[in-house]
């Protein structure tokens, strides 16, 4: 993966290379950013920088043209921001097959008996990064039919990443490892110090996380973070339009619901023909108006809807009550959002105020997570819609333990 293949981090993609051609290349590195930033992608673009052979033997590639007339990449003053894309050593990382660029990431056991570590789902982590790069650990325990199963990076795994990076290299003068998601690596991760802190020479580590306050704090001491800040709107637009063909007037509106996580973007456009509208208008006359047995009978129906649905519902009402904040505080916030989307947040407007939108809100919050660990979604929908009734009609904030 090259950075031109990252979407938007504009300013990292610029920042990175510099680390290297000025010398500055930390041996431990985290990358930090939520889910959907596209910290995972960096990484890969950045390991494929490394051992790129225009990258590493920039005087021997510059002297003569290529025999066989392939593309040099541009530098930008003294600096290439990218890797060529050309060379063998980016032909092979590019199919995450590169044999200095090893991948660590949590696992469960495959064969009865053993210790799971990350080679033995190599083959499935490059279909995986091929198809979803900006896939969250959810959807890749379930790309290797790991159900209910909770993933780890275990102690096996530690010494089998001892055994490889204690090798020279193969091909490239660095040897580096991309470890996905530390947090699930325990105190057993406390074998890698020594190794983090006294790696052999040319040995960089790249760490990609999500949640700084899982990660062991004796790993967190020994890296140089780099902070990966949520996606732009316009760039998942651009994004969506370009890599899944998706109308630019749809693009626009899952852009703004999705919060700068390109992840949730994805799973809104495969349902971007759902009319949440419609039922968010549903739900709310049920709530204020048409009493229990029309609140039952549409707990029932949502209850109906997939996991994934259920939560980009609850984020699509969460996006109107944060746009009706908006719209009270600033008269112009609304420009720029579909004519549909303002006049509802007026509506939201006439029947609460900021307080009761914000406390909804963190109820809306709150039930997702709950719906990510697989609570009964017809009494969460229940509870919520009892929750908020009495916010907006009785103004009662619920304080959450």
């Amino acid at each position: 993966m090259q950075f031109k293949d990252v979407i938007g981090q504009a300013t990292l993609k610029s920042e990175l290379p510099e680390l290297m051609q000025e010398n500055r290349l930390a041996h431990a590195i985290l990358f930090l950013g939520k889910e959907g930033s596209g910290a995972l992608p960096l990484a890969l673009a950045f390991a494929q920088y490394i051992v790129c052979e225009r990258i590493n033997q920039p005087s021997a590639s510059s002297k003569e043209p290529s025999l066989f007339g392939d593309a040099e990449p541009e530098p930008a003053g003294d600096l290439f921001y990218d890797s060529c894309g050309t060379c063998p050593a980016c032909l092979k990382a590019a199919a995450f097959a590169h044999p200095d660029v090893h991948f660590s990431y949590p696992v469960v056991t495959k064969k009865s008996g053993t210790p799971p570590i990350s080679t033995d789902y190599i083959t499935e982590w490059r279909e995986f990064l091929k198809s979803h790069p900006y896939g969250n650990a959810y959807d890749w325990l379930q790309f290797i039919g790991a159900e209910n199963k909770q993933g780890n990076i275990t102690a096996q795994e530690c010494n089998d990443i001892i055994k490889k990076l204690n090798l020279k290299s193969f091909e490239s003068g660095y040897k580096v490892l991309i470890m996905w998601l530390p947090e699930y690596l325990g105190n057993e991760g406390n074998k890698l110090l020594k190794l983090i802190e006294e790696p052999p020479p040319n040995t960089v580590f790249l760490f990609v996380a999500e949640n700084e306050g899982q990660i062991l704090g004796t790993i967190l001491s020994r890296v140089q973070l780099i902070k990966v800040p949520l996606l732009e709107d316009r760039d998942i637009e651009t994004a969506l339009v370009e890599r899944n063909n998706i109308l630019p007037e749809t693009a626009a509106r899952i852009a703004a619901v999705s919060q700068g996580n390109y992840h949730t973007a994805l799973q809104l456009s495969r349902s971007a023909d759902e009319d949440w509208q419609e039922l968010l208008r549903d739900w709310l006359n049920a709530i204020m108006k048409t009493g229990p047995v029309a609140q039952s009978r549409w707990v029932d129906e949502v209850s109906k809807l997939g996991r994934e649905q259920q939560k980009q519902f609850l984020q699509y009402f969460n996006h109107l009550l944060q746009l009706a904040v908006k719209m009270q505080i600033f008269e112009e916030a609304g420009k720029g959002h579909p004519e549909k989307e303002q006049d509802f947040a007026l509506r939201l407007n006439k029947i609460s105020g900021l307080e009761q939108q914000q406390a909804i809100i963190e109820e809306l919050d709150n039930a997702a997570y709950y719906i990510e660990r697989n609570a009964n979604s017809k009494m969460l929908f229940m509870a919520l819609t009892i929750k908020i009734y009495h916010i907006i009609k009785d103004k009662i904030v619920f304080l959450n333990e």
